[in-house]
C-alpha cells in the first residue's frame, strides 16, 4: 500500500528513527502506526514511543483540593481554540464544574451531566456556554478522590497538564514535589506491583524480539530479558524514576525523596490525549470566509 508522507513524518516525530526506516516499518506493517513503532523497536532502531503521540486539543485540566486536603478533583474541559481555553466564561464554567464535583461526587459524566448547579443541568450550562462563547465545549473526564491521607495538585503552563496525587502525609512542598515529577516524567504506576500485566508483557515480547535480532542464542534470551526489564520499570514506577529536581550529578529516586512516607495513588491528565485534532487549511478557511 502507498504510505503517505506525512504518516512516515509522524512515525518518525514519535519514534526518532530515520525517514527510510520509517518508511520500510510501515510498509511491513500495511501502515498500522502502532505496530511499526514495535516493529522499529524490535529492530533496535527506536525507543518506546508515549501512547499519547502528539496529539493535542485545546481547554485546559482543573484541579481542586479542599482545605483539609482530604478531597480532590482532577477535570478537562475541552474547546476548539487555545484563545477560548483563557476566556472568563470558560474558566468561569470549569470552576463552577469542579467546585460541584467536589461537593456532589458523581460518579460518572452522564451523573454529572444531570447534576443541577443554579437551577440548571450541567449539560445545559455547557450547552449555553457553547452558544455564549462561539465554539464547542465539553466536558471530557474527571476524577475524584477522597482520602485518609493528604492529597496534592498540581497544574502545569495554565493547564496543559494537570496531576492529583494521594499520599500517606509529608511536607507541602513533598507533595509538589512528587506531583510535579508525576507531570514530568509520566510514570504510569506508583510501584512494580501496578504495572499493568498486558504491557508488562507487550515490553518483554519487544525485548526479546530485540535480543534475537541482535543475534542472541535463545538459552540466554530470558535471562536477557529479565535484566532489561528492569530499565522499563524504571521508567514506568514512579518510585524508581530518577528525581528530576535532583542536583547535577546527584544520584536521587523518588523512593528516595519520600523518606518513609508512600504515594498511594495518582491521576496524570495532558490536554486532549488522545483526541484526533482537526487539521485546517488556514488559506482556505480565510478565503472561503472572504467569499473568495
Amino acid at each position: 500500500m502507498a504510505i503517505s508522507a506525512k504518516t512516515v513524518k509522524e512515525l518518525r516525530e514519535r519514534t526518532g528513527a530515520g525517514m527510510m526506516d520509517c518508511k520500510k516499518a510501515l510498509t511491513a506493517n500495511d501502515g498500522d502506526m502502532q505496530k511499526a513503532i514495535d516493529w522499529l523497536r524490535e529492530k533496535g532502531i527506536a525507543k518506546a514511543a508515549k501512547k499519547s503521540g502528539r496529539i493535542a486539543a485545546e481547554g485546559a485540566v482543573a484541579a481542586y483540593v479542599s482545605d483539609d486536603r482530604k478531597t480532590g478533583v482532577l477535570l478537562e474541559v475541552n474547546c476548539e481554540t487555545d484563545f477560548t481555553a483563557n476566556n472568563e466564561n470558560f474558566r468561569a464554567l470549569e470552576k463552577k464544574v469542579i467546585e460541584h464535583i467536589a461537593k456532589a461526587k458523581p460518579a460518572d459524566l452522564d451523573a454529572l451531566n444531570d447534576c443541577v448547579i443554579d437551577g440548571k443541568k450541567v449539560s445545559e450550562l455547557v450547552t449555553e456556554a457553547t452558544a455564549t462563547i462561539g465554539e464547542k465545549i465539553s466536558i471530557r473526564r474527571f476524577v475524584t478522590y477522597e482520602t485518609e491521607g493528604k492529597l496534592t495538585s498540581y497544574i502545569h503552563m495554565g493547564g496543559k497538564i494537570g496531576v492529583l496525587v494521594d499520599m500517606t502525609g509529608g511536607s507541602d512542598e513533598l507533595g509538589k514535589d512528587i506531583a510535579m515529577q508525576i507531570a514530568a516524567a509520566n510514570p504510569s504506576a506508583v510501584d512494580r506491583a501496578g504495572v499493568d500485566a498486558s504491557d508488562l508483557e507487550h515490553e518483554k515480547e519487544i525485548l526479546r524480539k530485540q535480543a534475537l535480532e541482535e543475534g542472541k542464542p535463545e538459552k540466554i534470551v530470558e535471562r536477557m530479558v529479565e535484566g532489561r526489564i528492569n530499565k522499563f520499570y524504571k521508567e514506568v514506577c514512579l518510585i524508581e524514576q530518577d528525581f528530576v529536581k535532583a542536583d547535577p550529578g546527584e544520584k536521587k529516586t523518588v523512593k528516595d525523596i519520600l523518606k518513609g512516607e508512600k504515594v498511594l495513588r495518582f491521576t496524570r491528565y495532558q490536554l486532549g490525549e488522545g483526541i484526533e485534532k482537526k487539521e485546517t487549511d488556514f488559506a482556505a478557511e480565510v478565503a472561503a470566509q472572504a467569499g473568495m
